[in-house]
């Protein structure tokens, strides 16, 4: 299944800053959907949207920070850029520290709101590339038998193959053996590259 196009998602209650960022944005070559409110957005949410939100502070009914923590709740990887009122920075900066990725104060020149949507595209990138990563890891994981599952883990905690063998009560051979499944199964050529695929996960 191929990837979702990356999309800027506008929640703003003012219809007339929907529309001007509606503009700017198509103007740039984005993709870009707007809502009126965060319950709009939550009715068409799903788990395999890319791209980032712009997202306003003060909406009626749900306020953009309400939607942050719903969403936060759902587990959405979605960078958040929260546009805000000069009062609202402290709230902004708040959201910040609870996983927003930007904010930017209203009135703001268009090329400032755009290098912070490339910014959250970027990251919303890296997530999705570590997302596909750590997927086909677990994958492979799945592909290890018991034993070769606990090989590898006394492999990765710096275990010599005598130690291994000792513990498990098997010979050396058989851990030798195991070994090399693990490392092909895991698609590594190198400890340091196991280790690597294993810490990814944790």
């Amino acid at each position: 299944m191929s990837e979702p196009e990356q999309t800027i998602y506008v929640i703003d209650d003012d219809e007339a800053m929907r529309d001007s960022m509606t503009w700017l944005l198509e103007g740039e070559g984005y993709r870009v959907a707007c809502f009126d409110s965060g319950e709009h957005f939550l009715a068409t949410r799903h788990d395999r949207m890319r791209g980032c939100l712009v997202l306003d502070v003060r909406m009626p009914e749900m306020s953009g920070l309400e939607l942050h923590e719903k969403l936060d709740a759902l587990g959405s990887p979605l960078p958040i850029i929260f546009v805000t009122g000069h009062g609202d920075v402290p709230m902004a900066v708040g959201a910040l520290q609870r996983g927003a990725c930007d904010f930017i104060e209203k009135p703001f020149h268009n090329e400032d709101l755009l290098v912070r949507i490339r910014r959250a595209l970027e990251l919303d990138a890296q997530l999705a590339e570590r997302r596909q990563r750590d997927s086909a890891i677990s994958h492979r994981l799945d592909l290890l038998t018991q034993r070769e599952n606990e090989v590898m883990q006394l492999v990765v905690a710096g275990k010599l193959n005598k130690q291994i063998a000792d513990e498990l009560n098997i010979s050396m051979k058989t851990v030798e053996a195991h070994r090399a499944r693990v490392m092909e199964k895991m698609g590594v050529r190198t400890l340091a590259e196991l280790v690597k695929a294993v810490m990814t996960l944790h």
